[in-house]
């Protein structure tokens, strides 16, 4: 966790929150890191947004070696955000949710060599070297808060969640070095299986989209000479420097052409969208913002709802708020919702705080109420308490009361619940609830307590009050850390090299055992290209001439390397020579 702790996060998002077990990090992990770090700073100066250049420079996040969260965070205080830790790919309502509360969740794992130019499965790279530093751009992460806010409340389907995890099982495996090519290519299908089952576009498939093209793939600037402020090719070292050729197209940035367009993490993009500036981002999804069911509200908005399967919050217009999963909508011959039902535990809010006696446990089976004026064009929300008794509404009292919809609540007031001295709760006992020739709440069933609104003012993913409807125990970390962390042949190679690097010294032992490192490469290594670089790196920086000069450089040069690998040399020798 972060220097800030778990006190102001929801408890929706605790649970995906995990350490960063500093001490696991190989020598080798942290030689990836400094050599897509070293890249970054070299190759990025001229083709990125000043607002990332600044960040990366201004951040405090260290070239030389992994960072650790709790000093992420501590940079990002100083602008009103923090940093916290998670478990590789997690939903996306909880990632828009840190998000939106000004967190930003970062895996600390951290890919391996053979993916050093990418991967689809979140790591440190990705978040640390791509999210963190423009974040420190005031415009930008009003806006990275405002997607964040959106996607936190986009409403999903359950067809969506099966992609998820089928997606997150791809992400691993391809990350995973023990894989074969036949449980990727495995994984793969779960996908496309799971994406054939998808009928539309959800709001969360549009506000993935829109992130995706902005946020993780973005450039901004004129269209002929953009900049880079997407994460996805921050953090990439070798798509960072493809995707300004002329074969990956240039698009006007517009909500509506990101929507149309779907991405694949696993592959380099065909297309890229150009903002001018991230004001008109901030504009741009504002407006998008006004189509969502969380802005919009009405019957639209309760299907979209119904379709999800999952914890959503309804808002009345007189403030009331019902969090729970929406099991049923009674609609009229006009198409709008009259009567909605939950099942499974449901809770009662007001200004996004539970309501005393109507949590969980109070309507643990589920909840049901009409919608609407009554008979007469009453606006119940808006009637004081003279005015309901003028109605018949007063405790211990028999009343009907008539839905212009055609529903009928009849039984007798047992409990009036105000806000701001307008009603938002009525409770009857002995009540009967009716719809045409439905019977909708029998007496039977107990208490019937009908939520007060004319219409439905909004609708979002999660509930109105995190903390006290969802439930979350902190798991104390028992794990034992270990002093001395043992590591392989190569993985001490490397360590002894950083070790070389890092000292202040240099003389024929330390160049007598960097003599030994490379024959120990020559003879039981050949394929490792990382290493000879940074051997290289430390014999141009102390000792040019040096007889192994000459072979290292032969041997990066001119053996068959994969044309990847051979790429990520290339930037490397190009760094060194400079």
């Amino acid at each position: 966790m972060t220097g800030n702790g778990t006190k102001n996060i929801p408890a929706n998002l605790l649970p995906y929150i995990s350490k960063q077990h500093y001490h696991r990090y190989t020598p080798i992990e942290h030689a990836v890191w400094r050599f897509v770090m070293k890249q970054n700073h070299y190759f990025l100066k001229e083709i990125a947004h000043p607002a990332y250049v600044n960040g990366l420079r201004d951040s405090g996040i260290k070239t030389e070696s992994i960072p650790k969260v709790e000093d992420m965070n501590t940079s990002l205080s100083k602008v009103g955000w923090g940093a916290v830790t998670i478990d590789g790919l997690i939903p996306g309502s909880a990632f828009y949710g840190f998000l939106a509360n000004r967190l930003l969740p970062i895996a600390t794992e951290i890919r391996n060599v053979q993916n050093i130019a990418y991967t689809p499965a979140p790591d440190m790279l990705h978040e640390a070297a791509g999210h963190a530093p423009i974040l420190l751009d005031e415009a930008y992460r009003e806006f990275v808060r405002k997607i964040g806010e959106m996607g936190s409340k986009a409403l999903s389907s359950k067809e969506k969640a099966q992609v998820f995890m089928a997606v997150r099982h791809l992400t691993i495996v391809a990350e995973d070095p023990n894989s074969t090519p036949e449980q990727v290519k495995e994984a793969e299908l779960k996908v496309t299986e799971a994406r054939s089952k998808l009928q539309g576009l959800t709001e969360a498939d549009k506000v993935s989209r829109l992130f995706w093209w902005t946020v993780e793939y973005g450039l901004i600037g004129e269209l002929d000479n953009p900049k880079i402020y997407g994460a996805g090719l921050l953090s990439s070292v070798g798509e960072s420097q493809s995707c300004l050729k002329d074969d990956v197209r240039k698009i006007p940035f517009s909500v509506e052409e990101c929507i149309k367009t779907p991405y694949d993490v696993t592959k380099p993009q065909p297309q890229l969208f150009v903002c001018k500036s991230f004001d008109d981002l901030v504009a741009a999804i504002d407006d998008f913002a006004s189509t969502m069911a969380f802005r919009k509200g009405g019957t639209e908005s309760l299907v979209q709802a119904l379709q999800t399967d999952n914890t959503a919050t309804i808002c009345f217009s007189s403030g009331l708020q019902v969090t729970g999963t929406l099991a049923d909508i009674l609609i009229n011959d006009k198409r709008e919702a009259v009567y909605f039902k939950t099942k499974g535990p449901t809770a009662l809010a007001y200004n996004n705080q539970q309501l005393d006696g109507h949590g969980k446990e109070t309507h643990r089976k589920g909840f049901g109420t009409p919608i609407g004026r009554l008979e007469g064009n009453v606006v119940l929300e808006h009637c004081s308490l003279d005015h309901l008794k003028a109605l018949g509404i007063e405790i211990d009292k028999k009343v009907q009361l008539k839905f212009e919809s055609g529903v009928t609540v009849a039984g007798i007031v047992k409990d009036i619940l105000f806000r701001n001295s307008k009603p938002v709760i009525i409770s009857f006992k002995d009540c009967q609830v009716t719809y045409k020739d439905q019977v909708l709440f029998d007496p039977a069933w107990g208490t019937f307590d009908m939520a007060v609104g004319a219409s439905i003012d909004s609708v979002f993913a999660g509930a109105a009050d995190p903390d006290a409807y969802f439930e979350w125990t902190e798991i104390e970390d028992t794990e034992k850390v270990v002093d001395k962390q043992e590591w392989n042949e190569l993985e001490n190679l490397y360590e002894e090299i950083r070790y070389i690097r890092e000292g202040s010294i240099w003389d024929e032992q330390s160049a007598a055992h960097i003599g030994e490192v490379l024959a120990i490469l020559d003879e039981r290594y050949p394929k490792e290209w990382l290493l000879r670089l940074e051997i290289l790196e430390l014999y141009k920086l102390h000792d040019a001439s040096h007889l192994n000069v000459n072979a290292v450089m032969d041997k990066l040069q001119n053996a068959a390397w994969d044309l990847s690998v051979k790429q990520m040399i290339n930037r490397g020798l190009t760094l060194i020579n400079k």
